[in-house]
């Protein structure tokens, strides 16, 4: 993979995030990671001068084993596949990695770079240094019909606005 500037990404957010599906990861080889499959997700800039910082929001509900790992470290990333990677990703997405090896089971590659990991089959990876965490809240909602549509369990998301810092394109 190589390095790009973040200004010269190209890609559409809303089929890249709600499509394409991606995966979030936080860790490295040292401490150990884990990661998910998202579908929920947001790209844009905030804070900063001069149009503000480039930024990742990813969305992780408190059971998810992947996010002690986002809690715990200072970068995540966010890793989009060609479509042959599909399967794998919906596997990522319905195990644990409390469970067992589930990046080996589903066939994909870990790459370890520094404090962060990426997967040698990644056509993108952002990484995004975590600026924030918050919790989306119940009384927040104007439309209180998503609460009983995705909330039935009151298990609201943390969300994690991350600076993209670096951004890997595959040859």
């Amino acid at each position: 993979m190589r390095e790009i500037p973040v200004s010269e990404l190209q890609m559409n957010p809303m089929t890249m995030i709600a499509k394409e599906w991606m995966l979030v990861t936080a860790g490295n080889e040292q401490r150990g990671y884990n990661t998910m499959t998202a579908s929920w997700g947001h790209l844009g800039s905030i804070w900063g001068h001069g149009g503000g910082l480039p930024t990742a929001v990813v969305y992780l509900r408190p059971q998810r084993y992947t996010k002690e790992f986002v809690d715990r470290e200072e970068l995540f990333t966010i890793t989009v596949f060609p479509e042959e990677y599909r399967k794998a990703l919906g596997y990522l997405g319905s195990h644990s990695g409390r469970d067992g090896d589930k990046v080996a089971v589903a066939g994909l590659t870990p790459v370890f770079e520094g404090d962060y990991t990426t997967f040698a089959e990644a056509k993108l990876t952002l990484v995004c240094r975590k600026l924030y965490r918050g919790t989306i809240e119940a009384d927040g909602f104007v439309d209180t019909g998503i609460v009983s549509e995705h909330y039935p369990n009151a298990d609201f998301h943390d969300f994690y606005i991350g600076q993209i810092v670096k951004v890997l394109v595959q040859d």
